[in-house]
């Protein structure tokens, strides 16, 4: 039996705080991205290009972080990405001050290509952990974003009313907090910086088409396109859906945001160790999976308050066990001396979906219908359940285990 690394509560302790930090700006901007873009002159369709700009540069330079937080270190990578989001926030305070659509552009663009700190962050808990310990810390580093994503809509709805700047620079302000505090607090974890004659991770790393030979890596990185493809209807459909149905404002998608956070954070935070120990990973990625699709097409189908509440509380129920159970089998099939890489990757498959996803729902909810985007995101998540039932049946290969 394995005993547990002494660095690990710490670990994860302060990943938990600079994810928390980092989602509560997230939190501050995304519910009200489609009310800045309307104002702007922009529409649905041009709210779907802006998160996907976000998203195809984390695709691109997610995998190329990763690399560098397992040569180099996990917390160069962290602090990096803290600064980049930092500056980011004041590029879109400004474009909200100054209501140029193409400054909102660039600093979404900004925040995606210097955003690897949640796959280093996630590499630096699997350099500690192990087993259900690492599914369990995978659960606190979500309870962190779901807590962020709890606190950052409600500040956000509560300072809106000093001017359209203010949340993001909000944002801004607790960005250079959590870069402070991982500089003074967060520790290094990977062994293999800190020995001089450790080999290079970065020549012993999985590059991608050797990744793409290992059938076990594939259908994790599938997992990941799949879910965030789903999950990205959130961020896209769900303040417009709920203005239109609902004539809901920015104060009440603010709540609903917080409503969902708060969800995963009781899921993530507390429950996620135990119903590991008693399901395992994979079996909880298909009951979330099957949840999150009952979920979404609930929200597809109400035109009133309690069904729409109702069918956000089940997705949250289905991605709080879905997206730590993610994570900790993608650890678990890198093995020692990749992780970085592979959960790099695994990021990667997620912003290809976080690319695709808000263009689709946006063109979707502008072309076909305002609950199309709900529709089409039930059917990747019942995809998702049949790509775990078949991981399930697939024997881990030589490096799938701790």
């Amino acid at each position: 039996m394995t005993l547990p690394d002494p660095r690990a509560r710490r670990v994860v302790f302060f990943v938990f705080v600079t994810v928390f930090l980092d989602l509560v700006g997230f939190g501050i901007i995304i519910p009200l991205l489609p009310f800045y873009v309307r104002s702007m002159g922009g529409s649905a369709e041009t709210v779907g290009f802006i998160l996907a700009s976000f998203s195809l540069t984390q695709l691109l330079a997610t995998p190329f972080l990763g690399r560098l937080s397992d040569r180099f270190g996990r917390r160069p990578v962290i602090l990096l990405s803290l600064a980049g989001n930092a500056a980011a926030m004041v590029l879109f305070a400004l474009a909200t001050k100054t209501s140029l659509l193409w400054l909102l552009f660039a600093s979404r663009i900004l925040a995606g290509a210097t955003a690897g700190n949640l796959s280093a962050c996630q590499a630096a808990i699997a350099d500690v952990t192990s087993g259900d310990r690492r599914a369990a810390g995978m659960g606190r580093l979500g309870a962190g974003i779901g807590l962020g994503m709890v606190l950052g809509p409600v500040l956000g709805s509560s300072v809106s009313h000093i001017g359209a700047w203010a949340p993001p620079l909000a944002a801004a302000a607790l960005a250079c907090a959590d870069l402070l505090g991982a500089f003074f607090f967060m520790p290094e974890t990977h062994q293999g910086r800190e020995k001089p004659g450790a080999p290079d991770a970065a020549a012993t790393g999985t590059p991608l088409f050797a990744a793409l030979s290992e059938r076990r890596i594939v259908m994790v990185l599938g997992l990941y396109f799949l879910t965030f493809l789903y999950m990205s209807n959130l961020q896209v459909a769900l303040a417009l859906l709920t203005n239109a149905r609902l004539a809901w404002t920015q104060t009440e998608i603010g709540h609903v945001f917080g409503l969902f956070g708060f969800i995963m954070l009781v899921v993530q935070g507390g429950l996620i160790g135990r119903l590991t120990r008693a399901w395992g990973s994979v079996a909880l990625v298909i009951g979330g999976s099957l949840l999150s699709m009952v979920g979404l097409a609930v929200i597809a189908l109400s035109h009133h308050v309690l069904p729409l509440v109702g069918g956000v509380v089940l997705l949250a129920l289905g991605l709080g066990v879905v997206n730590p159970s993610l994570s900790s089998i993608a650890a678990d099939a890198a093995g020692g001396g990749r992780q970085g890489t592979i959960l790099g990757f695994a990021q990667s498959a997620g912003g290809l979906a976080r690319t695709v996803g808000p263009l689709l729902g946006g063109l979707l909810y502008a072309r076909v219908a305002k609950g199309a985007p709900f529709f089409v995101g039930a059917g990747a998540a019942v995809c998702a359940a049949m790509l775990a039932l078949s991981l399930r049946a697939t024997k881990p290969g030589p490096a799938a285990g701790p």
